[in-house]
């Protein structure tokens, strides 16, 4: 049992899945898991454990942002030795080529985070995903013909609503696909720790174009991410 997170040895697997939304991580486990137990209820931080084709997984919730991530990834890696992490969020697009509901493998996560300096010195480390995860999940989108999937850049902010919305011009300039808010505190911890680390996005909100998902439908239809997911965890 560790700080926030209420599961004994053993109950977490070695894979985990990571939402942001807690609620998220419960209807993953509904939907997708069989035989699936709660083992964190710790601030409502919700977590499970169950099988996915005779595979061990558990989700586990990690709220929004970089430093509430960043305790529950380093808990995971450091008290229940999980080796591989695979994001499950939600991000906004930044350009015309992305649309609503596509999905962004994230090969790398450019930040504004204080935190990322703060850990490398003032110097701007530059976090990217595990090739093997990464390899593996697009292998299982390019299967797939409900979905349009890309890979490349993603940019993890600090801040939701930004005073400066144009400070992005520049990294859409230099490749960056979308914006969300975890991926880059992910990478950097799964670097530190010798361990697995992948976002996958489904683009929620498009900054370009102004469309959005409705509130529930960002919570419980983002069945292609998941099995995918699934699949590059597992496979």
């Amino acid at each position: 049992m560790s700080t926030h997170i209420a599961a004994p040895p053993g109950a977490i697997a070695p894979a985990v899945l990571m939402p942001g939304d807690p609620l998220r991580a419960r209807w993953i486990a509904e939907t997708f898991l069989e035989d699936a137990e709660c083992y964190n209820e710790v601030r409502g931080m919700l977590g499970f454990t169950g099988t996915w084709q005779g595979h061990r997984v558990s989700v586990q919730g990690s709220g929004m942002g970089q430093p509430s991530l960043s305790i529950y990834a380093t808990e995971l890696f450091r008290e229940y030795d999980v080796a591989s992490i695979i994001r499950v969020g939600s991000c906004g697009a930044l350009v015309p080529e992305v649309g609503l509901r596509d999905l962004v493998l994230a090969t790398g996560a450019c930040t504004d985070a204080g935190m990322n300096r703060l850990r490398f010195g003032g110097l701007d480390y530059a976090p990217v995903a595990d090739f093997h995860l990464l390899r593996k999940a697009w292998e299982a989108a390019e299967g797939r013909d409900d979905v349009r999937t890309h890979t490349g850049l993603i940019f993890s902010g600090d801040q939701f609503y930004t005073p400066r919305p144009e400070l992005m011009d520049p990294m859409v300039a230099h490749g960056v696909l979308a914006v969300e808010m975890e991926a880059s505190a992910l990478y950097t911890l799964a670097a530190a720790h010798r361990r697995r680390a992948l976002a996958i996005c489904t683009v929620s909100d498009h900054i370009v174009t102004g469309e959005e998902m409705p509130a529930l439908e960002r919570e419980q239809s983002f069945t292609a991410m998941v099995e995918i997911a699934l699949a590059a965890a597992l496979t």
